[in-house]
């Protein structure tokens, strides 16, 4: 087994395995692509062929969490709505702490067969992103710019779309917006003392226009809210580079199924139900945190083999071909194919790291904490907060970005974001 742990660590493993993650994520969009005359014919059939595609993409992200890392997820939920799980629709709601929640919340959906038809509500950009965005677009994601004004006719509109939709489906929301970091949580709280609203400890305001549309215009269809909140043993802190290297983390997710039409309709009512949800979460979180353990009985929902089928095919179908170029190219003996070689390995090196990259945490609390050099500079961080708070009610121009480092601009930007939403 040390033998085994120490091959997972090897950076040739995680090239092969981004290798044919994101061939075979090219080869299903070109599919995907090809079912376009399909929905002119049989909607419902593109929509389930759709949903079969884009769990051969998202199954393999699955596959890495379950089977290369091992890492185990306990579920904690009453048995009467366990029984439930994977046979009616539902909007799920997820806290937004750690960088591979979402993909905990694919492994949840895994489990319980509805991987390939869930849904996101994601920004405008990942539609033109290969393989991730791309699937998403065929598999009608709901995908919005952040400016409400814009945002609200046409969430709805594609909110509506799903009403027929054939297959059981689960629609993941992370209400908070973004990841959780300190001085986000600071920005946020600040909002919140200002709208007069009990702060929270562990999650960031919810935005609760995107929750009321979601609701609104998924009524009759969606049947169940999954309040979902998710931590992990030990105090640990999983990154999608650690899962790459074979780390094993042990998650646990506390999940209660609340019926839709206990939602209120009024969108006023409705955001009040949110921010009273999150405050419950709150004290789950906070009972984690003292006691180890979420509320009620666990339950550890079986590993399908599907995702690792899956995996073990496209690894048998697309590394073969990639060792036999690579020994032709070595056995060539051109110089110029040797740098070629090289060049390109060392150009998918570059890739494979941005990609890992961008799931990391940005930290943005530390840079708010170095010591600064200059009075203008100083004074500077001094305003931040006042800036911030001001930027976001429209009452002052936005700060000068000389002044300000790259998690300060974002974190005035977070301000403004979250008060609109």
């Amino acid at each position: 087994m040390g033998l085994l742990r120490l091959l997972k660590t090897q950076f040739l493993c995680h090239l092969i395995i981004c290798y044919v993650f994101l061939v075979s994520g090219i080869i299903i969009n070109f599919l995907q692509l090809c079912t376009l005359p399909l929905w002119g014919i049989n909607k419902q059939l593109a929509r389930r062929v759709n949903c079969r595609l884009a769990y051969c993409i998202s199954s393999q992200m699955v596959a890495m969490l379950e089977w290369w890392s091992g890492t185990e997820c306990s579920l904690y939920t009453d048995p009467e709505s366990y029984k439930l799980y994977g046979k009616e629709n539902a909007i799920v709601i997820l806290n937004h702490n750690f960088e591979v929640d979402f993909l905990c919340g694919w492994t949840f959906c895994e489990r319980f067969g509805v991987l390939g038809s869930s849904k996101v509500l994601a920004k405008q950009e990942l539609a033109y992103m290969p393989v991730i965005g791309w699937m998403w677009y065929f598999l009608e994601i709901v995908f919005c710019k952040r400016k409400w004004e814009e945002d609200r006719r046409t969430v709805a509109q594609s909110l509506q779309r799903l009403q027929d939709y054939p297959e059981n489906f689960w629609f993941l929301l992370y209400c908070e917006g973004t990841r959780f970091t300190e001085k986000k949580h600071k920005i946020s709280m600040e909002v919140a003392e200002k709208k007069g609203l009990p702060k929270l400890k562990y999650h960031l305001l919810p935005r609760t226009k995107g929750f009321c549309v979601t609701a609104q215009n998924l009524r009759g269809k969606v049947t169940a809210v999954y309040d979902s909140t998710l931590n992990f043993r030990n105090n640990q802190t999983p990154t999608l580079l650690g899962m790459l290297n074979g780390k094993k983390y042990h998650a646990d997710l506390y999940v209660r199924r609340i019926p839709l039409d206990s939602v209120p309709e009024d969108e006023s009512e409705c955001a009040a139900w949110l921010h009273k949800l999150y405050q419950e979460k709150d004290e789950f979180q906070e009972q984690y945190s003292q006691t180890g353990r979420f509320p009620g009985p666990i339950v550890t929902p079986p590993r399908r083999p599907w995702a690792l089928i899956n995996w073990l095919f496209w690894v048998g179908l697309l590394v073969c071909p990639l060792c036999m170029l690579v020994l032709q190219l070595i056995y060539s003996g051109s110089a110029f194919t040797v740098v070629s070689t090289v060049v390109l390995c060392l150009t998918a090196s570059a890739g494979v790291r941005w990609m890992i990259g961008q799931t990391e945490i940005k930290k943005g609390s530390s840079y708010g904490n170095k010591e600064v050099k200059g009075h203008a500079t100083t004074t500077a961080t001094n305003q931040l907060g006042e800036w911030c708070h001001r930027f976001a009610h429209g009452g002052a121009q936005r700060p000068p970005r000389e002044q300000l480092s790259q998690a300060d601009q974002d974190t005035c930007s977070y301000s403004r974001y979250i008060s609109s939403w």
